[in-house]
């Protein structure tokens, strides 16, 4: 186990929540204990949907301390990008697919304050990451197919967790794994035991009847992984 494989944390993906009872459901994930949040942007382009924009992030940023994790699934990230960090955002992840100037967009979004992450669709393979896995602040693999909620989890995905976790030990890197789509009870514990340290749960946690008390079983169930890494 690597020295930065340490705290894991579960995002609660607000995507999830239901929008009429945002604030309510933000303070029960942070009355359970969560330091971090998830907010998905979609542009209907690089991703077939539409979500949330900058408005809807500084109203939760005003009700809020949470860490704020902001994954542009958008076609033109260096435009909007200062805009989102501005507004609040203290992560903001960018998709390599649609970046053809990575290593700049990447410190672009450090010069303006925030931690800088990269994000890999299902079918991009880890070695596209090679250059810039020393720029980075965390790495974003998909266990689905980006542009929805509620999709089953890719199994795939575990692999290229590992992949990264090897290049991280190989080279002395400390850049943080994420992994988000379907992210559940089943699956949480192979993640962190893959590598990953930072889980994203939408579903499983604000499709739950108490948001509050899955976000604590869903933690309990990552830290099993962590225990099983001892």
């Amino acid at each position: 186990m690597t020295d930065n494989v340490q705290m894991i944390e579960i995002l609660p993906s607000l995507l999830a929540a239901d929008f009429s009872r945002l604030g309510e459901h933000i303070a029960e994930v942070e009355a359970a204990g969560a330091t971090m949040l998830h907010f998905d942007v979609m542009d209907g382009h690089f991703v077939p949907n539409l979500t949330m924009g900058t408005p809807v992030l500084q109203s939760v940023r005003k009700i809020t301390r949470a860490h704020l994790d902001v994954h542009l699934m958008i076609a033109n990230p260096d435009q909007f990008a200062p805009m989102f960090i501005e507004t609040g955002a203290d992560s903001v992840s960018v998709h390599q697919e649609v970046c053809p100037h990575l290593d700049r967009t990447l410190r672009m979004i450090q010069s303006e304050g925030a931690l800088a992450g990269v994000v890999l669709n299902p079918s991009t393979p880890v070695a596209t990451l090679d250059e810039v896995l020393d720029v980075v602040d965390f790495v974003l693999v998909m266990a689905v197919n980006p542009g929805f909620g509620g999709q089953k989890f890719l199994t795939n995905s575990l692999r290229k967790v590992q992949q990264l976790a090897e290049r991280r030990q190989r080279f002395g890197l400390r850049f943080k794994i994420e992994i988000d789509g379907g992210i559940g009870a089943s699956n949480a514990a192979d993640a962190v035991k893959a590598g990953a340290e930072w889980l994203v749960a939408g579903n499983s946690v604000f499709g739950a009847p108490n948001p509050g008390a899955a976000f604590m079983a869903l933690r309990e169930t990552a830290h099993s992984g962590l225990r099983q890494l001892a």
